[in-house]
């Protein structure tokens, strides 16, 4: 199988490859299925609001080339939510060859709600039973056959995680040429209003009618006779108004009927109490409490051993040869020492400091994904978050922060409101992404100690609280309320975290590893023909007289706009030049209570060069700039204050 590694509508689709999209809740490993049909690896997380973009790949079905279009998680094809708004609109108004709706088998009954509304509206269905090695740990037996009889459409069980049954649904999907025909039957006054109107135009026609929806294309809705006017006032005459509602109660009761005629056995009450400890807050804030305590533990142990192996690998074998090439081509004079500044200084930086933390990040993140954590996590926190104006969902983007600002910032979609998003998003650009951490463990953990790097984590979080208290009294508006998906918990696929954090380190090494060089070689220019003393002359009010931290750290946290990490590892770059080789330690010219401060402003002010970029994107380039220049003066004033503070505590 090919793959087309790209991001466009669906409607770019020739008549030669036929389109198949892949439609489903969150979390019934949708995207695994598109990655093992199509080999294009989009990533994958097992929380709502991770897929939010329209991803598009090529399979093979034989000679024939197949393209496959992975809509984002969505319940329902008629929500307001941006996710769901998405799914509906691309395929109700450029219909495709045929829709594999992928149905996690755990949760039969939520999932057909979805199944059936599709076969309503008149599209070609493939049911892909997913997740048929879980069921059967759990005790679940669905008879696939039985299923398929009383929807009207094949069904095939499927493992995307093992790619078992992949390819049944593919050709199942190709070779679909009839639209099905609709076995269910909802309530007498439904059917009756579905009957009169598609007696004036079609079956989906009048459900798109009665859901709100207007005509398949968004086109105005069609003018209704007497006769479907009177069915379509007495259904919602019986509803209370809204016709929406008894069709929704009504294909809710039918998913259950037929999930009740075709399941037996039950799941593992064990993993269902375990969502529930982890979800209520006598017994989940210890346990998120013990969850951010072992991910600390982790990053700190785990990085610090592989940034000490790395950096004695490079010192002992490749340091060496670096400065020996150089030396032969450049010489041992200005140039060449510039050069060394990147080749040597800079790379070293990145592979000892920066990469050995991320990629224990990502491995720690990747694992919490795939097993549905995160998601108790949302629910755990809805209430404290109401404080702040944010429900529950906000959660997701603003903990996928920690790993990098920019998905999250991505992941704003999937809020409600405006006035959520911008709260969400000012907030996540304070959120210690993995670069960030890098520095608070590589640094401040490192050097000053474990205790160091607590508090400065709760001087953080206190800074986002009051921030998101004070955002949220003066932005108008309230708060919507959650919606949020109740699932057991996994046993993470190793595989899939393997994937996830290699494609994530990957794309690390790709974005950084140029900045790094192009930094550091500015910097080596800077410092060799003398002007990094008049580029520090500017910052020195501030950095030295208000921050009390060396000039040269001042100049890091502007080059740090590129990447955060950048700061840490342009200052050692910069310290060993500086003040000698001694300086490979920051204790050398820092003492704990700098290297907090510093630390502290860096985690604090504007977030990377990508970062605004998408926020820009997202929130409009005015409220992108208002919250960069919030940040600066925020970091500012919270650096100055804690170096006073600091330095009362040490008399």
């Amino acid at each position: 199988m090919s793959a087309l590694t790209c991001h466009v509508a669906p409607a770019a689709a020739d008549a030669t490859c036929p389109r198949i999209v892949l439609v489903g809740n969150p979390n019934v490993g949708k995207s695994t299925l598109f990655n093992g049909l199509t080999g294009l690896r989009a990533l994958t997380t097992n929380y709502p609001g991770a897929t939010v973009d329209v991803a598009v790949g090529i399979a093979a079905d034989g000679g024939m080339r197949v393209q496959i279009v992975d809509l984002p998680g969505t319940y329902g094809l008629t929500g307001a939510d941006g996710d769901q708004r998405t799914a509906w609109e691309s395929i109700l108004r450029d219909p495709p060859h045929a829709v594999v709706a992928v149905v996690d088998g755990m949760n039969l009954a939520r999932n057909l709600y979805l199944v059936l509304q599709l076969i309503d509206l008149g599209f070609r269905v493939v049911v892909a039973l997913n997740m048929a090695d879980e069921m059967q740990r759990e005790g679940i037996r669905i008879d696939a056959a039985r299923l398929g009889a009383l929807l009207g459409v094949p069904v095939h069980s499927t493992v995307a995680t093992k790619r078992t049954g992949l390819r049944e649904v593919l050709r199942a999907a190709v070779s679909s040429r009839a639209t099905p025909a609709r076995i269910h039957r909802y309530a007498p006054e439904i059917e009756r209003a579905v009957e009169a109107i598609a007696a004036e135009s079609s079956v989906p026609e009048a459900f798109l009618l009665l859901e709100g929806m207007g005509g398949r294309r968004g086109g105005e809705a069609p003018q209704l006779s007497p006769r479907a006017s009177t069915a379509l006032a007495r259904l919602e005459d019986a509803s209370g108004g809204r016709g929406s509602i008894a069709v929704a109660a009504g294909r809710h009761s039918a998913a259950e009927r037929i999930a009740k005629a075709v399941c037996a056995g039950t799941a593992d009450l064990r993993r269902r109490a375990a969502w529930r400890a982890a979800t209520h807050p006598w017994t989940g804030l210890p346990i998120l409490a013990g969850v951010l305590g072992t991910i600390f533990a982790v990053l700190f142990w785990g990085g610090t051993f592989l940034s000490a192996l790395t950096d004695r690998l490079w010192a002992a074998a490749v340091s060496p040869l670096i400065r020996a090439a150089v030396a032969a081509v450049a010489g041992a004079g200005p140039l060449g020492r510039t050069i060394l500044w990147a080749a040597d200084a800079g790379v070293n930086a990145l592979v000892s400091i920066g990469l050995p933390y991320v990629l224990v990040f990502y491995v720690i993140l990747a694992v919490l994904e795939d097993t549905g954590y995160m998601n108790a996590a949302a629910v755990l926190l809805d209430r404290p978050l109401s404080r702040i104006g944010l429900t529950g969902r906000a959660a997701i983007p603003l903990v996928a922060g920690a790993g990098c600002n920019v998905p999250a910032i991505l992941g704003l979609r999937t809020l409600r409101t405006e006035r959520e998003r911008v709260i969400a998003g000012t907030l996540i650009t304070l959120v210690p992404c993995s670069a960030r951490t890098a520095v608070i463990v590589g640094a401040v953990a490192a050097l000053a100690g474990p205790g160091w790097a607590v508090a400065l984590y709760l001087v953080v979080a206190l800074i986002i609280s009051a921030a998101g208290w004070g955002l949220n009294r003066l932005l108008p508006g309230g708060r919507p309320t959650l919606l949020m998906e109740v699932f057991t918990f996994r046993v993470p696929a190793v595989r899939t975290v393997l994937a996830k954090t290699w494609m994530r380190v990957r794309e690390f090494v790709v974005q950084a590893a140029p900045i790094v060089l192009a930094g550091s070689l500015v910097l080596g220019i800077l410092y060799e023909t003398g002007a990094i003393r008049l580029a520090t002359r500017p910052l020195a009010p501030v950095v030295e007289g208000w921050l009390g931290l060396p000039a040269v750290a001042g100049l890091t946290l502007v080059f740090a706009v590129l990447r955060k990490e950048l700061a840490l590892q342009l200052l050692l770059a910069l310290a060993v030049v500086e003040y000698g080789r001694g300086a490979g330690s920051l204790l050398a010219f820092m003492t704990p209570a700098q290297i907090f401060t510093y630390a502290l402003v860096n985690t604090i002010y504007i977030p990377c060069a990508a970062t605004m970029a998408i926020l820009g994107k997202a929130l409009g380039w005015r409220r992108a700039a208002a919250i960069s220049a919030g940040t600066v003066a925020l970091a500012v004033a919270a650096g100055g204050v804690a170096a006073r503070v600091l330095a009362l505590l040490a008399r």
